[in-house]
């Protein structure tokens, strides 16, 4: 089960500089958006993953892929391929924050995902002013939803 919630970010108000944490480098299409069912590549690891409906928590099985078979699927992605860039960064509550800096026709987009244990903490997690607006309830900004726009 993933529990998440999301956030809109404006870089010119994050307390850090993303550059200075870990940064993985990934490329995402979709075969499905209802259920969804993306292919990714994360830096040089390849996978195919399942998620359920849902917003605030959901389903998610990861199965591995080889090089070849993301290849042989990639041009199968319906709608535009996802790119963007993941900065890891640990959070002094003991979390982790995903700020995903979104490249191509998706810049400037910046979100930040943090993943929650349960759902009681991610409901009473309460965010800090630079996140920025809440927007784990929309599924507008959902990965599968940016790949159709």
């Amino acid at each position: 089960m993933e529990i998440e919630r999301k956030f809109l970010v404006d870089t010119d108000r994050l307390p850090f500089r993303p550059e200075d944490y870990p940064c993985r480098h990934i490329e995402q299409g979709y075969l499905c958006t209802a259920p969804v069912v993306r292919i990714r590549r994360d830096n040089e690891e390849y996978f195919l993953t399942y998620k359920s409906k849902g917003l605030l928590a959901r389903e998610e099985y990861n199965l591995p892929l080889t090089r070849e078979a993301y290849e042989h699927l990639l041009p199968k992605a319906d709608g535009r391929i996802i790119v963007k860039k993941r900065y890891v960064i640990p959070l002094d509550s003991g979390l982790t924050l995903e700020l995903d800096i979104f490249e191509q026709d998706l810049a400037p987009l910046v979100l930040a995902e943090i993943e929650f244990p349960d759902e009681d903490t991610a409901l009473s997690y309460r965010a800090p002013d630079w996140l920025g607006e809440d927007v784990t309830y929309s599924s507008r900004y959902h990965n599968s939803t940016l790949s159709q726009a």
